[in-house]
Order: C-alpha cells, then sequence, then structure tokens
C-alpha cells in the first residue's frame, strides 16, 4: 500500500511538474512571437540581384545581415552610427564580422553621388543603406537588424551586464576603464562603446563589436532566460528586422553553431578632406580583398566586384 501511494505520488508529481513546464514554455513562445512582430519590419525592396535564388534555411545556405546601430534624435531621423555586415556559414560553422567606418565615401545608391556610408540610412532609411552596402562590398545582403544606440544601455543591463577585453586604458563620461578583462553594466557599455577621441574611429568599432558580441553571448546564456521579460520588453522597443518569427526559430535551428566561430575584420582606409568634409578613401584593392572574402564565405563567386 505504501508503495502504491509513493508511486502515485510520484506520477503526480511528474505530471504537474510537466505541465508546469509546459505553461512556462508556451509563455515564453508566446512572448517572443510577440516581440518578434513589434520589432518585423518588412522592407521596400525585393530580394537583392546579387542572389540568384532565395535563402533555403533547411539546406543551410549562408547568409548576411546588416548590423546598424542607429542614433536617433526628436526631429531628426539619425544616422547609421555603426554599421557591420555580419555572414553566417553554418557549413563551415563559422561567422565574419566586417565593421564600416561611418565616413567611408562611397556612392550613394538612389541618390547617384558619393558621400559618408553612414548618410545613406539618413536619406532613405535601412533600404538605401542596404542598397549602398550591397553596392560597396558587392554582395547580397539578406537581413538587417537596426538597434536604437540610445536604447543599448537597456538592453546590455536586461542581460545582466557584458563582459569585454580592453586593449586601451582610458577614463571616459565618469567611467574608467582599465585594461583587460572588464565588466560593464548599460551605461559604461554605452560610454566605452561610443569613445574615439582617444584613438579613432577603429578603436570605437572594435568597442562596439566587442559590445555586441558581449550582449550575443550572455542573451544565449542559460542565466539570461530568467529576464527574458525584460529582455523581450527591450528589444520588442528598441530593435527592427525584416526577420519574421518563423525564419528566426529557422536560423535558431539550422545555424545556431556557427556562432561559436568568429572572425573580426576591419576596412582600412586613409583619411582626407574633400570640400573642407573629412571623409575615409578605401582603395579598390582593400574594397576587393573584402569583397571576396566574404564572397567566399557566403559561397558566391568571387571575382572583380562591380563598383
Amino acid at each position: 500500500m505504501f508503495k502504491k501511494k509513493w508511486f502515485l505520488l510520484l506520477v503526480s508529481f511528474l505530471g504537474i511538474a510537466t505541465i508546469v513546464v509546459g505553461i512556462f514554455a508556451f509563455n515564453v513562445y508566446k512572448s517572443l512571437e510577440n516581440t518578434a512582430a513589434n520589432m518585423h519590419t518588412p522592407l521596400d525592396r525585393d530580394n537583392s540581384e546579387r542572389r540568384n535564388s532565395e535563402v533555403d534555411f533547411n539546406k543551410q545556405d549562408p547568409l548576411s545581415f546588416l548590423i546598424l546601430g542607429v542614433d536617433e534624435r526628436p526631429g531628426d531621423k539619425g544616422r547609421s552610427d555603426s554599421m557591420i555586415v555580419l555572414t553566417v556559414n553554418p557549413n563551415k560553422k563559422s561567422m565574419q564580422m566586417v565593421s564600416i567606418p561611418r565616413d567611408t565615401r562611397t556612392q550613394i545608391i538612389g541618390k547617384g553621388f558619393d558621400d559618408k556610408i553612414n548618410h545613406a540610412y539618413a536619406f532613405g532609411g535601412p533600404e538605401m543603406s542596404i542598397a549602398t552596402v550591397e553596392n560597396f562590398l558587392d554582395i547580397p545582403i539578406d537581413y538587417f537588424v537596426q538597434v536604437n544606440m540610445e536604447s543599448f544601455k537597456d538592453i546590455v543591463d536586461a542581460v545582466g551586464g557584458v563582459t569585454v577585453n580592453n586593449q586601451l586604458a582610458f577614463s571616459h563620461g565618469g567611467h574608467d576603464f582599465p585594461l583587460g578583462e572588464i565588466q560593464l553594466d548599460g551605461d559604461s557599455a554605452l560610454t566605452y562603446s561610443r569613445m574615439r577621441k582617444l584613438d579613432s574611429d577603429f578603436g570605437r568599432q572594435e568597442r562596439h563589436r566587442e559590445v555586441i558580441l558581449g550582449v550575443i553571448e550572455k542573451g544565449a546564456s542559460i542565466s539570461s532566460v530568467t529576464k527574458f521579460d525584460d529582455i523581450l520588453d527591450v528589444l520588442g522597443n528598441n530593435v527592427r528586422t525584416n526577420l519574421t518569427f518563423e525564419e528566426m526559430v529557422d536560423i535558431q535551428a539550422n545555424y545556431k553553431n556557427a556562432r561559436h566561430n568568429l572572425t573580426q575584420h576591419q576596412i582600412i582606409g586613409s583619411g582626407t578632406m574633400i570640400d573642407d568634409i573629412y571623409y575615409l578613401l578605401v582603395t579598390e584593392e582593400d574594397r576587393l580583398n573584402i569583397s571576396n572574402l566574404l564572397k567566399e564565405h557566403l559561397e558566391l563567386d568571387s571575382g572583380v566586384a562591380k563598383n
């Protein structure tokens, strides 16, 4: 009799636990679905002409993203303060990350003149930014992710802070940043990623990448699951993307292992003044080197890039 009661108690406990887990999982799923709906921003453009066919997630076709860190101010559409191209190849289980300096001089697609590449966003939003980056690097951009930089501190706080490996000791905005591995909360992470007066815009882009990678790693950790409500609330209000919820689920299922092997690249150039405005001029050789590197990673035909 005792064994029978113990068995029934155990079965009842497991049944209740299963129901609780099921309800929790359903709530998480619905919350993710609702957040993705808030973030979803369809593009006013067709698929890239630089692709012969649509990306097939089930076949694990390599794909690309343009990450835009945008400074939005009242009464001003803003400019893309940070532009990062991320390519993901699940077959090689790797990612390539390329930062494009915001002062890079190139043709603004849709305007017909050369200007700083980050002005493309001010002229035509993510559509013009994508078209301009595609032309500059001669690769397709499949998806964009736009982050409001003013809210970036909230995103960092939502995941419980990030860890970075600081290569330049400095003090800025009321914060001290010693050399080596340091912990950053949202406010210090925003200050850390924006500083450029003591080194250069290249240093700032490196700090941008570090913080973004810290958010990705922290957000993917189990410890952040308990904070999913805060994380989803911040993402839903401050991130925009043309990814649908279904596409996010497919990417998670088929591409997740690629995030463990990341190589970072920096576009280099020479600064010059044109009509009293500072620009970064990238040589054709350097542009082609980055273009062909990304083409190879995307498993596209390399060759002479368009200009």
